[in-house]
């Protein structure tokens, strides 16, 4: 199990205070200016990825004592917890063991008395079945035609990764197929996807694990509608209707036939299941093959986790930094910025992997934390985000660290567009690490001959660059399967070093569950149901103005 261990009671806590004040004012431009061979020192590989850190405010003495903290904290020993299958999800009694979704050579590990890889297997067996089938159009319609469009109903993580994934992958999509997605309870989602979709060449994919989700439901009640609209007889569910999901006694109820149900556990968080039958989504839009590769690529940074020295660890610095710029620089934001339209929609589902593990203020023995935890992840993809929000980046006052994500090799490869999107990947890291003084400036205006001095004075301080922004490159040779489960995978074990860090349980997100508390009984109160709730003043105002303004 986890220790109970406040951070900032370890000695080292104080060590890495001292070393930010001395350290703080000191420019990352004078760093390189120093010492040619940063980049040497501060950069890793992974395969074919390379993690560029010599752009972030840190010296060798700064990740030493990263490292060092890690250790005082028993980093290695909760790794071992982790893998092991310990119930580290203490406040839910569940291991956390998405790990062994993807682990090809696990044998006999045992959760609860049960042999979890082999129903693993069992599971991914039965996906690869699925799909074959799917792609030799063997599986048929109630109409006899072939399926041309799957649609995954979900929230959350039965969601956000498996879109991101399968937009991520569209370049390898099976031809003859096409991949939607509805989550959201605006009855629009579901509406303006039905609107693309025939009832008799379309599949439908549940990915609910306890099938009573509220927003899932009731959008699977609409497809169930529209589709029976067409095909009336109920038992054509069976063609056109699987579940990913634990409750076979809903299932079964609602039509969907027993072996068209896929199994997943409760060891696997749904911000971590797009590994499990969750990603059958995945799996229709690129093969299972592919998906298999995701897996394989997930499962190298896996081992790389679990058996790399701290000091060459790639998730463990990764998640070491952030503790730094958080704790000691008090960053509050942290910006993911993909160089790769296929990646646009990574942000998102790093935003629900990291805030919604992390974004605690409890300890692990339920007391108050004193210290900031988790900053708000939020990005876009570039070249766009930088005629957005980069001049927040660039020159406003928060300081705001980014991770950076390119491939070295498109695949789109049209003309020039390439080489000037890596060609502001660059500057772009460049510029915020350098910045501009006012002396460049100075120089800059005054070459251009075409202002007086006292404008180019005035103008000066609008035109100056701070620069000291830190940035961390990520740089793939190709945006592939393997490697993308190699990028999330360390994005996954980045977020369990940190809450090992923080001292707060990681897996489990107690804090969704107040707000739908509160909506299921608002709901009955909307539906003229008699039931009156007794609210603050604000949302009872707010319930009787949309009462008296809804059309009947």
């Amino acid at each position: 199990m986890l220790k109970n261990y406040p951070p900032t009671k370890a000695k080292t806590w104080q060590k890495l205070q001292d070393h930010y004040k001395a350290l703080q004012p000191v420019h990352l431009s004078e760093m390189f200016a120093r010492d040619e061979q940063r980049f040497e020192k501060f950069s890793l590989q992974f395969e074919d990825i390379l993690f560029d850190l010599s752009k972030n405010r840190v010296t060798k003495e700064t990740l030493d004592l990263l490292v060092e903290l890690a250790e005082e904290m028993d980093l290695p020993a909760a790794i071992e917890s982790m893998f092991g299958g310990d119930k580290i999800n203490a406040t839910e009694n569940r291991a956390v063991l998405h790990t062994a979704l993807r682990s090809f050579s696990a044998e006999g590990l045992e959760v609860d008395g049960e042999d979890a890889s082999g129903e693993v297997k069992d599971v991914q067996q039965q996906m690869k079945r699925f799909c074959d089938k799917l792609h030799s159009s063997d599986w048929k319609g109630y109409t006899g035609k072939s399926i041309s469009k799957v649609v995954n109903i979900g929230i959350g993580g039965s969601h956000l990764g498996p879109q991101m994934v399968t937009e991520a992958l569209k370049s390898y999509q099976k031809d003859g197929i096409e991949v939607y997605f509805i989550s959201n309870v605006d009855g629009t989602d579901a509406s303006e996807a039905l609107k693309k979709l025939d009832p008799e060449t379309t599949l439908f994919i549940i990915a609910s694990k306890t099938f009573t989700t509220k927003e899932t439901i009731a959008n699977v009640e609409t497809a169930r509608d529209w589709f029976l609209k067409s095909a009336g007889d109920r038992e054509h569910i069976k063609k056109h209707f699987v579940a990913l999901s634990t409750n076979t006694k809903a299932v079964a109820e609602f039509g969907i036939a027993p072996e068209n149900t896929f199994r997943f556990w409760d060891w696997v968080g749904g911000r971590f299941s797009l590994w499990s039958a969750i990603g059958l989504s995945i799996a229709c839009a690129i093969g299972y093959d592919k998906f298999e590769e995701l897996l394989r690529g997930a499962e190298a940074m896996d081992k790389h986790f679990r058996k790399t020295d701290l000091r060459k660890n790639i998730p463990v610095l990764m998640g070491m930094l952030s503790i730094w710029y958080t704790n000691f620089f008090g960053c509050q934001t942290h910006a993911i910025l993909p160089y790769d339209q296929y990646l646009r929609l990574l942000p998102e589902f790093l935003q629900q992997l990291l805030m919604e593990s992390n974004g605690k203020s409890a300890s692990r023995d339920g007391s108050d934390v004193n210290y900031q935890t988790q900053p708000v992840i939020w990005g876009a993809a570039g070249t766009n985000s930088q005629h957005s929000f980069f001049q927040l980046i660039h020159q406003g006052t928060f300081l705001i660290p980014c991770d950076f994500l390119a491939p070295v090799n498109s695949n789109n490869p049209i003309g020039q567009h390439h080489t000037m999107l890596l060609s502001n990947f660059f500057a772009q890291t460049e510029a915020l690490m350098k910045g501009k003084t006012a002396e460049e400036v100075r120089a800059e205006l005054e070459a251009k001959g075409n202002l007086s001095q006292q404008e180019i004075e005035d103008l000066i301080p609008h035109k100056v660059f701070e620069g000291n922004r830190p940035t961390t490159s990520i740089m793939f040779h190709q945006l592939n399967p393997y490697t993308l489960g190699a990028l999330l995978a360390m994005y996954e074990h980045k977020t369990f070093v940190q809450g090992v860090i923080w001292n707060i349980y990681s897996f489990d997100q107690w804090g969704v569950e107040l707000g739908k508390q509160l909506a299921g009984k608002i709901e009955e109160e909307l539906l003229d149901t008699g039931v009156k709730g007794n609210h603050d003043s604000s949302t009872n105002s707010l319930i009787a103005y949309y009462r008296e303004h809804r059309k009947k």
